[in-house]
């Protein structure tokens, strides 16, 4: 049985290094964001229609590599993701103000059994994909990702502090919500 774990936030809230430290900590696998690698190939500006591209591209991403963990594990494994549609669903809401329907019925449809909401306490890092180096659209839409997950019934939890005290918080948070 694979149990998934979605780390979500703002750019630059150490979702990517949670994730592949997660995933080396319990020995299993991690499914980086898609977008990075569509935007690194496509460059960094992007249209909704892209946006809708990189959704199913996540979403392949996802589901290959979750066959792969379910393929080889003897019992039950973790699966660190780094975004997912709630992600995308911000992304498109902030960025077009709309969201494509295929996305809405991702969220609806698939499955997940902690979140882990990265805070935006971590220094801003420059990154030639990055967009909102300000802390008050990065404030945002941290609230934006809160209020999705305050309305559903997915466990999750802040994580927040050095990505020591991050690890510590998701690591917790696992123990509580899933062993």
């Amino acid at each position: 049985m694979v149990k998934k774990i979605v780390a979500i936030g703002p750019e630059s809230t150490g979702k990517s290094t949670l994730c592949e430290q997660l995933a080396d900590l319990y020995k299993t696998s991690f499914c980086p964001e898609y977008a990075r690698e569509f935007l690194l190939k496509n460059g960094p500006d992007y249209s909704y229609d892209d946006l809708l591209t990189i959704a199913k591209g996540q979403i392949s991403l996802e589901d290959e590599i979750t066959r792969r963990v379910v393929k080889n594990a003897s019992s039950t494994q973790f699966l660190f993701i780094d975004t997912d549609m709630s992600v995308m669903k911000v992304w498109c809401e902030f960025v077009f103000g709309k969201c494509h329907p295929f996305i809405l019925d991702q969220i609806t449809s698939r499955k997940y059994d902690l979140y882990l909401l990265c805070n935006t306490d971590l220094p801003w890092k420059a990154d030639p994909l990055r967009e909102y180096p300000n802390p008050a659209p990065r404030q945002e839409l941290f609230h934006m990702y809160k209020d999705l997950l305050v309305n559903q019934s997915t466990p999750w939890k802040i994580v927040e502090g050095t990505m020591e005290q991050r690890n510590q918080s998701a690591v917790e948070a696992i123990g509580r919500f899933l062993k």
